[in-house]
């Protein structure tokens, strides 16, 4: 097998060649995934990916208005900035547009993704 350790950047991990390894939207949304965190892929001999969490960057919460373009992707917007969120995420907490999401983003630094903690449910 391999390794090859890499920061994740909101959808894939950049490796130290500059190379992009697709990170699966399941495993970045239930490992609560922020940009800037240091991942470890293995790529086993019979040629599995298996990824570990290795170095999570210092993150902070922030409560948001969850929004949808009308190519489908899914933004969580507050006080004048506006980050991606992964669909499998926003699914998975059965997310809606209009609903209040809680999300994590790096403490330092400008951010495009952030990792959905949680979402309220708007009451229609």
């Amino acid at each position: 097998g391999r390794i090859i350790e890499g920061v994740f950047d909101g959808e894939n991990m950049i490796g130290p060649d500059g190379k992009q390894y697709t990170v699966p939207a399941n495993y970045a949304s239930k490992s609560k995934l922020v940009e800037g965190d240091i991942l470890k892929l293995t790529i086993t001999a019979n040629g599995t990916f298996v990824y570990k969490q290795i170095g999570p960057i210092d993150r902070i919460r922030v409560v948001g208005k969850l929004e949808q373009t009308t190519n489908g992707n899914f933004f969580v917007t507050s006080e004048g900035n506006k980050w991606r969120v992964l669909t499998a995420s926003v699914t998975y907490y059965k997310g809606q547009a209009g609903d209040e999401a809680v999300i994590l983003v790096p403490k330092t630094g400008d951010s495009k993704w952030a990792a959905v903690e949680n979402v309220v449910r708007k009451i229609n």
